[in-house]
């Protein structure tokens, strides 16, 4: 159990009127010692806090004089205080497995943590749920959370998790849906273990057993080439094809019988079948736009003008893993995430760096526009290998060679989707790159402005 530690505290806020300082490790709030920031929410929106500080090694009480919901006024160095509940699964398709090695620590921990399912919308298997997690959840309001499921089939998926509990842990997903949790589902699809009968069979098990849960997404696995499993392999054309009519058979059976589609395909999925993406209605929201769902189509839509605000936030692959503030629960991908891109019309091309999965969707856009002095740049992925494609797990190092022979006098933009607090996965930053780049939020909307549309 550690101590949150503040790491800012708000100009005229309560904190700072009490005396509260950056540095400061908050031992108690009102007598209660917080294991998270969602207890630490709950604590602090209490009016007249009495406030328990360790300052360099001494001891030390405030009285914060604020009235009930008013903001404390502080940013805490992390969201969880005690220790994340780790991952006790071993799925051969697990990413954190296919990392390579001298990656800094952090990006290792494999997490099964429902807290973290609620502040970051990881996935859980909620094989080490229990009562009493049940029972915060419900107490405390914890929703939406994120399941994986897999496959309904209690042999599959323990042979999918590598862990004997897999066969009876959705037991806590039907009892969630009893108690009117907002649950969103995942399935990642293995090729030959859970695609054709056995993805069918789990759909109808969502029928059957889990009608109420909010939506139910399904991706391709990843495969980089740092896997050990034999079995692990990407999709084919054909099977990738399969899994797009799959989903899209079952959404018109869903639509019949529960008057909503539930189930969607990743955009990847349909990149991989050279089809078409689905219009934006039949997205029903955009519910999992964060997960790829949807995310070419709403992009459009931002670039084109059609849309004047993002869809919503995408973090990145393990945003969450080096901490993250309280406000929003979400790590900053830019050092200088509110600063705004200005364009500069003397310069002749603009260069938009993006994943190859991105290419394939920025492209036909900035063709369709008529902007001939826009140029999208895609960046193969040498540092993972396999079939990994999208921006989000772009390192310096890919792109830097990317960039080596490119004109110098160009305008480079880089999305901030492949950064966590200003860095790469392999630790570098834009400024190690060989030209200089400006970081640019990843959505059409900030694309466009960036683009001086």
């Amino acid at each position: 159990m550690s101590l949150p530690r503040v790491v800012t505290v708000a100009p005229g806020s309560p904190a700072q009127r009490a005396g509260i300082e950056p540095g400061d490790e908050v031992v108690a709030l009102n007598g209660h010692q917080p294991r998270d920031v969602i207890q630490w929410q709950l604590l602090t929106d209490d009016a007249d806090l009495d406030v328990e500080l360790r300052r360099g090694g001494l001891g030390l009480d405030l009285s914060v004089a604020k009235a009930a919901g008013e903001p404390l006024g502080v940013e805490v160095h992390s969201a969880v205080f005690d220790q994340v509940r780790t991952c006790d699964n071993h799925c051969e398709f697990c990413f954190i497995y296919q990392l390579p090695p001298g990656l800094r620590q952090s990006l290792y921990l494999k997490d099964d943590d429902y807290r973290l399912s609620f502040l970051y919308g990881n996935f859980t298997t909620l094989t080490r749920f229990t009562e009493l997690d049940l029972e915060r959840v419900l107490t405390e309001g914890l929703g939406p959370l994120y399941v994986s499921i897999h496959a309904t089939d209690p042999d599959v998926r323990t042979r999918m998790l590598r862990n004997r509990r897999g066969a009876t842990s959705l037991r806590w997903l039907r009892a969630l849906l009893d108690h009117g949790v907002e649950v969103h589902g995942q399935v990642v699809v293995c090729p030959g273990i859970n695609d054709g009968a056995v993805l069918e069979d789990s759909l109808a098990g969502v029928l059957d057993q889990y009608p109420s849960l909010a939506t139910l997404c399904v991706v391709p696995l990843g495969v980089s080439r740092y896997t050990t499993e034999a079995a692990m392999r990407p999709h084919t054309v054909d099977e990738a094809t399969a899994v797009v009519d799959t989903v899209e058979e079952w959404q018109e059976i869903f639509r019949d019988v529960l008057g909503r589609r539930l189930v969607f395909a990743a955009d990847e999925y349909y990149l991989l079948a050279g089809r078409p993406f689905p219009s934006a209605d039949a997205y029903e929201g955009f519910p999992q736009h964060e997960n790829g769902v949807g995310m070419a189509r709403t992009f459009e839509m931002e670039l084109l003008g059609e849309k004047t605000e993002p869809t919503g936030p995408n973090s990145g692959f393990f945003a969450w893993v080096d901490g993250a503030p309280a406000d929003g629960y979400r790590a900053p991908r830019s050092n200088n995430p509110s600063e705004e891109v200005t364009p500069d019309r003397t310069i002749a091309s603009v260069v938009v760096l993006t994943g190859e999965y991105g290419a394939r969707v920025l492209g036909p856009l900035l063709q369709h526009m008529g902007r001939d002095d826009v140029r999208v740049l895609p960046v193969r992925n040498d540092f993972f290998g396999g079939n990994i494609g999208v921006t989000g797990l772009l390192v310096g190092e890919d792109i830097a060679r990317a960039l080596h022979d490119q004109p110098a006098d160009d305008r480079y933009l880089l999305p901030d989707v492949c950064l966590s607090k200003g860095v790469f996965l392999d630790g570098t930053a834009p400024e190690d790159l060989p030209r200089p780049v400006e970081v640019v939020p990843t959505d059409g909307v900030a694309l466009r402005r960036a683009l001086g549309l």
